[in-house]
This record gives structure tokens, C-alpha cells and sequence, in this order.
């Protein structure tokens, strides 16, 4: 049964005055002396449990450490950690001190943690031996760090986690924020210039929520059990994972180390996974591995993807062989968890991003910010206030200390406006939006407008590939050619025939101008660190080759 609209006009926002992501996530679960929040694995397969109880008698340790070495409301402090307990005992220790948790990726080199420490004038930061060393050297270029507390190893100038937080007390009596406060800050990925912090207000864990409990089919269930490879750095891991899942109190698994399907398998397997957020580039390795022809032992019974298009491929792919549907749901750092599908609920319909979740106002506008036609391709844009004209909770405070770049992202006045997310799709009569790619990801050639996805999509079909990106190459004749990098499955090499075959594959099922018509056969494609495939590296690439061999 579609019981959408129903849910959608009924929807109704609930902010209280006063909000806090640690008193929510962490402190009213803490009494239950039994309750788990994490079952972590170590890449040595060591495994640890970790209670509620447990997690805030650390947090108020660790608040307790940081007031004492002079952190203050408002101060920013880097989170420099993968999934592991710290990582949620440091956001929840610096939200109940009222300062401002910049959780960074450990996978960042010298140069990117330099300018993200700098620009947000991080007065602390917490690592382990995976970036210790790095940060360490870095404390010159950045004077406004003065702490450095590292786990699980020592390091020039730093303070010792354990022995930090064994000399400070377990009580402490949280800051009072208001629900509009910021709490963390985020660096997008800088596709269009160098990254920018979104500040993130305690509040926006309440707009996630609706988009979180749709797409994990109505989380929480008893038993259940979350899981996902996403970096708790990232919005994925943070906001579509970590703290909606301590929000409702429930266990979350946490395991350090690359993601692989054999491994994911196993840990699915061994801690009853229930419920799940994939990346599609991780749900293609899964369908291409041997160990997920036909696993056994599985309680999955949710999974939300987001990132890229998942494709009917893999979509199909899950649900045969899982026997689950995967809900796709599309949001940014910004504005997260605004568009999805909830197959429970509503259909999930292959290759849709979904409709607009309930609290959410999302339409498609032209470039002066007018509402298009249905059919047409339209920007995808969420407005400041729901359909009952009540202020929606989800949005970002705006970009730290970037006024001008905060005021372009929206059209129409501070109050009533629509923010631009830069993604383009196609809205159906029922209300489903279809992704056609980043804003500048759709080009033209030969006068066509091609979205890379929908190609993508169709070579991830054939057996012999994994993953593909398509982008435009420079031709003088055409203005651009289609062109296509592909990673090849175990066992299949390149060859003038197999490009061929895959030429003939496109064109026999999409428009004539879409297949492409050079094929570079790659090891793996640029992706971010929040899986999302880099076609902007490769654009620049094939510029740069028409450059040289234009000269």
C-alpha cells in the first residue's frame, strides 16, 4: 500500500527550544547499565563491546579534560579518527561542552588537514597512530592548535588519551544549547573551488530523522542491529549512521580498515546486521564477489544507498539475491536526507532518487529559481519552510566565515527561500525525482544532452564491468565526444573487441548519440573518500590531453 501522501501531509515538525546531539544520543540512554552502543572490531579482528553507560562516563571525562586545558563554547575541536569507540565518546564529549566537533577524515594527507585546521582556527584535536605524526608536524602552520590528545600512542607535545581522561572526573553537567546552536562542521569536498565548512546546528539530527527511519524501513525495530563502511568523518557516517542510531539508542557496529565484500559478509554475519547504509560503488563489489552469489546467515532486512545513482543492475541484484530493496536517498552536507524511498511505505522505483521525504518542501527550479514542468530537467532545491510554513530543521547554518558563498546557494529572501543543491533531475506525475547528474557533470555533444549516470548505469550492466564514469571529451568537430573510464571485473582484460562489445551493449539500449565512443579501460576510478566517483578529475584530464595535443 502507497501510504506516501498520508505521511507527507501529516508530517509535522517537533523542535524544542532547547537541544543537544549529546543529551539525546548519549546521556538518556547512560542509566541503563546493560545497553549497548557499539560492537567494535579492530583490523587484527579483536572485538569490544561498548554500553551507553560506558560511552558518556568517557565523554564526561574527556569534557572534563578539554574545559581543564581551556576549550570553550564555540571552540572547534578536529575529530581526526576512522569508526572506533573514541570517535562517538569525542562528539558526544565536545556537543555536552557546547564547542563545535570537526570530525576529518583520516585518509586526508599533510596539505588537506592543514587547510581544514587552519580555516576553522581548530583550537584541538584527537588522533590516533594513523595521523599523530602528520599532526604533530603541522602544529607550526597551525598556532591556534594548542592540544593534540592522541589513542592508543604517544606523541611530541601531545596528551595521552587514556591517561587525559583517568585524571578527570566522570561527572560532568552539560552545557544548555539551544536547538539552532552550531555543533559540527563539516568540509564539503571542494568540487568547485577549495572546501568550505557547513555548520551544522544541533537541530539538523531532528531533520534527518524522518529521511533516516523511511529508508532503513522504519528503524528502530526490536533486534535490531546497524552497519555501515561510511566514514564517521563524512555526513554519510555521521548523520546517516552514527547518531541517528545512538539517537534511538540502539547498537551500531564499528570496524577500522578498508572495506571489502568477503569482510563485509563476515561482519554482517557475525553481529546480526539488520539495517545498513551502502555506498553503490560498495554494493557493486558486492554483486561482482564470489562470497555474495549466495550468502548465507543474513538478517539484513534494510538498506539505504546514496552517493551515486544505484542503477536497476544492483537494485535488482539486492533484491533477488537478498531479498531486500534498496531505498536510494539523496541529500548534501548541507541539506541531508531531503529526497528517498521507502519501499515499505511508497515503491522504490529503480534508477528513482525517490520523492520528498516528510518535513521536507523539495521542487525542481530553472536557473532564476521557477519551478518547472513536470518532465523537464529542473535543478533540485529544498525551501527553508515545509508545506505548512513551518521552518524546516534540516538546513545548515551556513558556510563558515563565507557569507558570499552561504547567499549564493539560495534564491529568494533569508526567510522564504529555496536552497540550490547543484544536482539535476527529472520529476514523474507520482512524484518521483530522477537523477540526471551534478549541474556540471551534464554536457553536451554533437548538441545532445547527456547525463552521465544513465550511461554508467547501462555499462555496469554487462558482466565485464565494475564501475564506469563518462565525460565529455574535447572534439573539435563536436564540441565534445562521450567517452567512458571503466574498471574491469577479476579475470576480464582490455581489448579492441570488449570495447567494442561494450559500444554495441550501450547503443543497443539507449539513444544512439549516448554510447560512448572511446572507451579507457582503468584499475579504479578518483573517488572521494565518501565513495562518490570523481568525474571532475577525469574531465580535467581528458581538458588537459586536448590541450597538449592542441599545442
Amino acid at each position: 500500500m502507497d501510504s506516501y501522501d498520508t505521511l507527507y501531509r501529516n508530517f509535522r515538525w517537533h523542535v524544542p527550544r532547547e537541544f543537544n546531539i549529546a543529551a539525546v544520543c548519549g546521556r538518556r540512554w547512560a542509566a541503563e547499565s546493560s545497553r549497548v552502543a557499539i560492537q567494535h572490531e579492530d583490523e587484527r579482528g579483536r572485538r569490544s563491546t561498548h554500553t551507553y553507560a560506558a560511552l558518556m562516563s568517557d565523554a564526561n571525562r574527556l569534557a572534563n579534560a578539554l574545559r581543564a586545558l581551556g576549550v570553550v563554547r564555540g571552540d572547534r575541536v578536529a575529530i581526526v579518527l576512522a569508526q572506533r569507540p573514541e570517535t562517538a565518546i569525542a562528539h558526544l564529549a565536545v556537543s555536552q561542552l557546547g564547542a563545535i566537533a570537526m570530525p576529518l577524515s583520516v585518509l586526508f594527507g599533510p596539505d588537506a588537514l592543514e587547510y581544514r585546521l587552519q580555516d576553522s582556527e581548530a583550537v584541538a584535536a584527537v588522533c590516533d597512530d594513523s595521523t599523530a605524526e602528520t599532526l604533530v608536524g603541522l602544529r607550526l602552520q597551525c598556532p591556534a592548535l594548542r592540544h593534540l590528545i592522541t589513542v592508543g600512542v604517544q606523541a611530541d607535545g601531545a596528551h595521552e588519551w587514556s591517561r587525559l581522561l583517568a585524571r578527570a572526573s566522570a561527572r560532568f553537567t552539560p552545557v544548555a544549547t539551544l536547538a539552532e546552536d552550531p555543533a559540527v562542521l563539516i568540509y564539503t569536498s571542494g568540487t568547485t573551488g577549495p572546501p568550505k565548512g557547513a555548520l551544522i546546528p544541533h537541530a539538523a539530527l531532528i531533520g534527518n530523522l524522518p529521511g533516516f527511519v523511511a529508508s532503513q524501513n522504519w528503524f528502530p525495530r526490536p533486534g535490531d542491529v546497524f552497519w555501515s563502511p561510511a566514514d564517521w568523518a563524512w555526513t554519510g557516517g555521521l548523520m546517516d549512521a552514527l547518531l541517528p542510531t545512538l539517537y534511538f539508542g540502539f547498537p551500531i557496529v564499528s570496524c577500522r580498515g578498508r572495506f571489502s565484500p568477503d569482510k563485509a559478509l563476515e561482519l554482517m554475519q557475525r553481529h546480526s546486521v539488520t539495517n545498513s547504509f551502502l555506498f553503490p560503488t560498495a554494493l557493486k563489489m558486492m554483486m561482482r564477489s564470489e562470497a555474495w552469489r549466495a550468502p548465507q546467515g543474513l538478517r539484513l532486512r534494510a538498506i539505504m544507498s546514496a552517493g551515486e545513482a544505484v542503477g536497476s543492475a544492483v537494485f535488482d541484484w539486492t533484491r533477488a539475491t537478498l531479498g531486500v530493496t534498496v531505498n536510494e536517498m539523496f541529500g548534501q552536507t548541507e541539506v541531508n536526507y531531503i529526497v528517498g524511498n521507502s519501499h515499505q511505505r511508497w515503491a522504490a522505483r529503480p534508477g528513482a532518487m525517490g520523492r520528498p521525504y516528510p518535513g521536507h518542501r523539495v521542487a525542481l527550479v530553472d536557473e532564476d529559481g521557477h519551478e518547472v514542468p513536470t518532465g523537464q530537467v529542473g535543478e533540485v532545491a529544498i525551501h527553508r519552510r515545509d508545506i505548512h510554513g513551518v521552518r524546516d530543521p534540516i538546513f545548515f547554518l551556513g558556510y563558515w566565515r563565507n557569507e558570499e558563498a552561504t547567499r549564493r546557494k539560495f534564491t529568494g529572501d533569508p526567510e522564504r527561500s529555496w536552497f540550490r543543491t547543484g544536482d539535476l533531475a527529472v520529476g514523474d506525475e507520482d512524484g518521483y525525482l530522477w537523477y540526471q547528474g551534478r549541474a556540471d557533470d551534464v554536457f553536451k555533444a554533437a548538441g545532445y544532452r547527456i547525463g552521465p549516470s544513465e550511461i554508467e548505469n547501462c555499462l555496469v550492466k554487462h558482466p565485464a564491468v565494475v564501475n564506469a564514469a563518462v565525460v565529455p571529451k574535447p572534439d573539435a568537430e563536436r564540441g565534445a565526444v562521450v567517452k567512458a573510464f571503466v574498471v574491469l571485473a577479476d579475470g576480464r582484460l582490455p581489448s579492441d573487441s570488449l570495447v567494442a562489445e561494450l559500444q554495441a551493449h550501450v547503443r543497443g539500449k539507449l539513444a544512439p548519440y549516448e554510447y560512448p565512443k572511446e572507451i579507457e579501460f582503468l584499475e579504479s576510478l578518483p573517488m572521494t573518500t565518501t565513495g562518490k566517483v570523481q568525474r571532475r578529475v577525469l574531465r580535467e584530464l581528458e581538458a588537459e590531453r586536448a590541450r597538449k595535443a592542441g599545442s
